[in-house]
């Protein structure tokens, strides 16, 4: 716990203490310089000056004695003194509220950190050796990764050895929301699911705003801290504790990676957050690089106009969620969707509008249907929905909602079009009615057009 010396008197001095002592800090208050200066031998963690006073009897002594403790020094009318500007590891500030002084405060003691380690490392060619060992042999682990997910997979593997955590998440920074996104295996299932949270929010949202390191000894006392956010790699893991870098490569935010619950209940240290950062660095360009091929993957199973995946990406999933089907005896549906009279669309408004519908239309699937559910542009005008370890019966219940939202939905409303659509549906189920990925596909495919050359605007389910 850090401990913190408040000197000096101010009209907010009571709400500073507050604010710091909110954060874990151990706070001790004094009225002046020379009631403090003779327990500057307790060797403080920080100092906060308030209103410093140059002309102040055993000013000079005390600069001397405190020199190498980090100083905050606040003023509201005065000004601040020009001898403690000069000082190292020394933070002026006018007027602060909590959440400034609390930024002051954290920034000093984690320069303080970091030039302590600095310093160990410059006195130490032990340890110089140890940092080119460590280098040279990241470099050449990551060297020899194939793909995004394994040199990821490297990379945390690494800190949580260098740290003694119990685990670890990463979130990615989505390139067109600006959200972080977070990949979640629930270990029963195996299912994957995408967690996203808003830059901001959380541990991780407040590094990636902030673009600092940091340690949470105990979560339960840190108000940046949101359980439905930061719940990481494990969906049942408790967190007590947590280490979050960022991770940047020519200045741009690629990540931010947490790592979680020293083990053996002990806290992370400095040294433990200068390692993660330090591994951080050396991995950005590799990291950096992974993600530039995914990208070139992606491109090659996304459908142009609508972003969504295409039939490509559709057969590799579909074989891949079949297999997990009947090898865990789970369920795995398939949702075919075809618009309505799309042709009659195309031909009163045009292709361009008709394009549009098709986007506006990818976007409302998504918007009706589970994180983990996949949504795909079959061709045309046809859309297919892959929904994991869902039951026949709960498929055709998912296939009537999203039936119903299009009804519903006004579609180009702002552009003022105002055009009302509907769709047929057909749903089938592995291993309920298909043995098979061939087999799923025929058959719901085969149900939605039961529905077409019919009624329309329904849905018709193998249960």
């Amino acid at each position: 716990m850090p401990e913190i010396f408040l000197i000096g008197k101010s009209v907010l001095k009571k709400e500073y203490i507050n604010a710091l002592a909110s954060k874990g800090h151990k706070i001790k208050s004094f009225a002046s310089l020379k009631e403090a200066l003779p327990n500057l031998k307790e060797n403080p963690d920080l100092l906060i000056i308030l209103e410093g006073d140059d002309k102040e009897a055993g000013f000079t002594k005390f600069l001397k004695l405190a020199r190498n403790i980090p100083k905050v020094v606040v003023s509201d009318i005065h000004g601040i003194p020009k001898s403690l500007i000069k000082e190292p590891l020394t933070y002026p500030i006018l007027s602060p509220g909590e959440r400034e002084l609390n930024f002051a405060v954290n920034r000093l003691l984690r320069e303080r950190e970091l030039i302590s380690e600095y310093k160990r490392l410059k006195n130490n060619s032990s340890l110089l050796k140890q940092e080119l060992d460590f280098c040279e042999g990241i470099n050449r682990i990551l060297f020899s990764c194939k793909d995004f997910t394994e040199t990821l997979n490297t990379v945390m593997k690494r800190a949580k050895e260098i740290t003694n955590a119990e685990g670890w998440s990463v979130f990615l920074v989505d390139e067109e929301t600006g959200e972080l996104i977070s990949d979640i295996e629930d270990k029963t299932t195996k299912e994957v699911k995408k967690f996203r949270i808003k830059v901001g929010e959380g541990i991780a949202g407040w590094v990636a705003k902030e673009g600092f390191p940091t340690i949470v000894p105990d979560v339960s006392r840190d108000k940046r801290f949101l359980r439905r956010v930061d719940r990481a790699a494990d969906l049942r893991q408790k967190i007590r504790s947590i280490l979050c870098v960022p991770v940047k490569s020519s200045g741009k935010l690629l990540a931010v990676i947490e790592i979680f619950n020293k083990t053996k209940g002990e806290y992370f240290t400095g040294e433990d957050l200068s390692e993660l950062i330090k591994l951080a660095d050396k991995s950005a360009i590799f990291i950096e690089k992974a993600l530039l091929y995914q990208k070139v993957e992606e491109l090659s199973v996304t459908d142009d106009l609508t972003k969504l995946f295409n039939q490509r990406y559709l057969h590799r999933t579909i074989e891949m969620e079949v297999q997990r089907a009947l090898r865990y005896q789970t369920s795995v549906a398939l949702i075919f969707m075809d618009i309505d009279y799309f042709k009659n669309v195309n031909d009163n408004y045009g292709h361009l509008v008709g394009s549009k519908v098709l986007v506006e239309m990818g976007q409302l699937l998504i918007k009706n249907l589970r994180i983990v559910d996949i949504v795909v542009r079959y061709g045309g005008d046809e859309f297919v929905m892959i929904l994991p370890h869902t039951p026949p019966i709960a498929a055709a219940q998912v296939a009537e909602r999203i039936r119903k939202a299009v009804e519903r939905n006004v579609f180009l409303k702002e552009e003022g079009y105002s055009l009302k659509i509907t769709a047929s549906f057909g749903v089938a189920s592995c291993p309920e009615s298909a043995k098979s990925k061939e087999e799923l596909i025929r058959l719901a495919d085969e149900a939605m057009y039961k529905v077409k050359y019919r009624t329309r605007n329904g849905v018709y389910a193998l249960l």
